[in-house]
């Protein structure tokens, strides 16, 4: 308020001299001069602020729609041969929103500041301590919120990196889910039980897309040993083959099935595996209607899809059951008696050491009761 003390306008400026002299009051004009002059300046400094800020943020959203527009690039082509699946990809739309709305808000943030400050300035304000001490402020609040400053800084690089969107089924680990939410700080996952997880986007380590440009359906088929590998492979072929020209999932499907062979001898089947290209998502649902018709090709075509099985062998002092021939009155179990050595059942299996007591006899006939009981039980459920 130095402008109060002064008894001229020799430093105040031409709008003192103008106010003293329309109405000859000299204070009056050091005081038009000291204050109102500053805050018309000030004013027009927050107009002039507000009206860039808008400007740049209709800018910036008819940037972002015009990107997210499919006519200037917004379609995935080359996913399946001859352009069958090319299709509107919204998760671009979604991402460009998201960073159009970061850059909106970082640079009004900037611009604004910008034009306090300098609005400050009209009023002869020392700028030099407030800048310090807003400097002290940052250090102290960035020690002091760490794990918040990595949360945003995480999710910036994930939506500019593209690595998940809004309704994406992703793996971060701890949880797994359709992504309901992408924020800055935290990301929202719905797991298939219905719950919401709320996960901080610094604490994601590693982030796994289920649902990311396209999807691969891996199924692994079991036959018996006894039945034709390739005989499975053609009834297996033939069904995924039907089901690519059917109208209910031709729309889904971008490639032919491929038919890798035999992927594993197992103890109990030969694992024949298949796979099948599919949109993103889209993956489960064709796995599932996949194993229901090769179910019931499989049983029309007499091939057997197997359940576990064991091969059972008592002994006790020494010799197989089977040996002591049919006269035998403690080997009567469920697996039968007689010359037989091995015997086949599925479920749990019971054995002896050689050096058994001979009271155990009874326990390996009840043994090999138990075994066939619970191979029905087995067969049951397969």
């Amino acid at each position: 308020m130095d402008f109060l003390a002064q008894t001229t306008c020799e430093t105040a400026g031409g709008v003192c001299e103008w106010v003293a002299r329309e109405t000859g009051n000299t204070w009056l004009g050091r005081v038009v001069a000291g204050v109102v002059a500053p805050l018309g300046e000030a004013t027009a400094i927050v107009v002039v602020t507000a009206l860039l800020a808008f400007v740049l943020r209709r800018v910036v959203r008819r940037v972002a729609r015009r990107l997210a527009d499919p006519r200037h690039g917004g379609r995935l082509t080359a996913i399946a041969p001859g352009g069958k699946a090319a299709f509107l990809d919204p998760r671009r739309e979604r991402r460009v929103e998201s960073l159009a709305q970061v850059i909106v808000s970082i640079t009004t943030a900037v611009i604004w500041t910008l034009g306090i400050m300098i609005a400050l300035g009209a009023f002869d304000i020392n700028l030099g301590p407030l800048i310090a001490s807003a400097g002290i402020v940052g250090v102290a609040l960035g020690f002091g919120a760490q794990s918040l400053v990595k949360d945003f800084l995480s999710g910036l690089f994930m939506l500019a990196e593209d690595q998940f969107g809004v309704g994406d089924v992703i793996d971060v680990g701890e949880a797994a889910g359709v992504v309901e939410s992408l924020s800055l700080r935290t990301t929202s996952l719905r797991s298939v039980d219905g719950t919401l997880w709320h996960v901080p986007n610094g604490e994601i380590m590693r982030v796994g897309n289920m649902s990311q440009d396209w999807a691969r359906a891996v199924l692994d088929i079991g036959v018996a040993y006894d039945a034709s590998v390739d005989r499975a492979r053609e009834v297996i072929t033939s069904v995924a083959s039907a089901m690519v020209d059917d109208p209910d999932y031709d729309h889904v499907i971008l490639e032919e099935p491929d038919i890798q062979g035999v992927q594993d001898l197992s103890a109990d089947a030969v694992v024949i595996r298949m796979s099948i290209k599919t949109l993103p998502g889209q993956q489960w649902v064709v796995a599932r209607e996949l194993r229901r018709r090769i179910k019931l090709a499989l049983d029309d075509a007499d091939i057997a899809i197997p359940f576990p099985q064991r091969q059972l062998w008592i002994r006790s002092d020494g010799g197989v059951f089977g040996d002591r021939g049919p006269g035998s009155d403690d080997g009567s179990g469920d697996g039968g008696s007689g010359g037989e050595g091995p015997r086949s059942g599925s479920g749990s299996t019971a054995s002896t050491t050689p050096d058994a007591d001979p009271g155990v006899d009874a326990v390996g006939a009840q043994g090999d009761g138990a075994a066939g009981e619970s191979g029905d039980d087995a067969g049951e459920r397969g």
